[in-house]
């Protein structure tokens, strides 16, 4: 009897630690890539000839393919272990899947539109309604399908971006489609800085209806209100801005490449490439085995304000650039 009590639990352990080794494996972070090597080689490989779109179109399949094709696949909506007790992964591949979203919906609005009124895409369309699936969605539709869908469904608009025989697929690379785009980037980053500021908590005053006597909200809110992260999400929430400034980080440098003539002709290389570098410092290594919340000026440090600060500064820069490139 006592040797088969001593047999389960040797079996429990052994188990319990093949499962840790596992989910190690499958939460390992993703190192930022050259964007530029990169397409390049996907562009060998099928024999594209580059034009104008084509890296950001393959950055954002890239990006979208290593969600559901890394180790452990798409673990946010796994239902069995080790997956279902990860926590940091799933909040990572959650902040890459809504710049992914955000992209998307960009490319089907604005980049491949010449006018307000020309009609869209209807890759574009698919792509973008795939990846706004619910990411917890396990059954039938499952997250991992759709997002493959979205997949196929972008490289065929880039393979009918890259088509001589027809112009029924574009991408316009024009300032005011940047900027449109840019303004949606301002306003995650803005809210990433916002959460990862919350980790020590703060009293902030409601400044929504600042600036416009006229203007009104639906109902009343306090005048000041405490602003805190729970210190059981202090975790999730720095791994997904992780996730989102890494997709956004692989976004701006597509963007540098396919938008140089923009970029140049307003002089707003160095600016773009200086957001580029702040964003670059958010995926620095980690190597505390906790992401660390202390206080003010205390012992321990604070990740989350950290990660704050490069957002900031990447977010004012941002704002910048995108003022210039609205400026005739």
């Amino acid at each position: 009897m006592m040797l088969g009590k001593k047999s389960i639990i040797s079996g429990v352990s052994i188990i319990t630690l093949i499962l840790w080794l596992v989910s190690i494996w499958w939460g390992w972070m993703p190192s930022a890539y050259d964007v530029k090597i990169k397409t390049t080689e996907t562009a060998q490989i099928n024999n594209h000839q580059a034009v104008s779109g084509y890296t950001t179109v393959s950055t954002l399949i890239d990006v979208t393919e290593w969600l559901i094709n890394k180790p452990g696949g798409f673990i946010a909506n796994d239902m069995t272990p080790p997956g279902i007790f990860m926590d940091n992964m799933p909040a990572f591949e959650f902040g890459v899947l809504e710049q992914s979203r955000d992209l998307a919906l960009a490319m089907r609005l604005n980049f491949s539109r010449s006018q307000s009124q020309s009609t869209g895409d209807k890759d574009l369309e698919t792509a973008q309604s795939k990846l706004n699936i619910s990411h917890k969605s396990w059954q039938l539709p499952s997250a991992e399908n759709e997002y493959s869908d979205a997949i196929k469904a972008l490289k065929r608009y880039r393979t009918r971006l890259i088509s001589t025989e027809n112009s029924d697929a574009q991408f316009y690379t024009r300032a005011d489609n940047l900027g449109a785009w840019l303004r949606d980037v301002e306003k995650r980053l803005g809210s990433i800085s916002q959460e990862l500021s919350a980790s020590v908590g703060y009293d902030r005053f409601d400044t929504a209806l600042s600036g416009d006597p006229t203007a009104k909200q639906s109902t009343a809110s306090a005048a000041e209100l405490e602003v805190k992260t729970s210190w059981w999400k202090i975790d999730d929430v720095f791994y997904e801005s992780r996730g989102s400034t890494w997709a956004i980080l692989h976004f701006l440098k597509a963007v540098e490449i396919d938008f140089a003539d923009v970029l140049e002709k307003k002089n707003a290389q160095a600016s773009l490439k200086q957001i580029i570098r702040d964003l670059e410092s958010t995926q620095d290594t980690v190597w505390s085995p906790m992401v660390l919340n202390g206080n003010g000026f205390g012992l321990l440090a604070n990740h989350s304000l950290v990660m704050a600060n490069y957002v900031s500064r990447a977010n004012a820069a941002l704002i910048d650039l995108r003022i210039l490139l609205e400026q005739g």
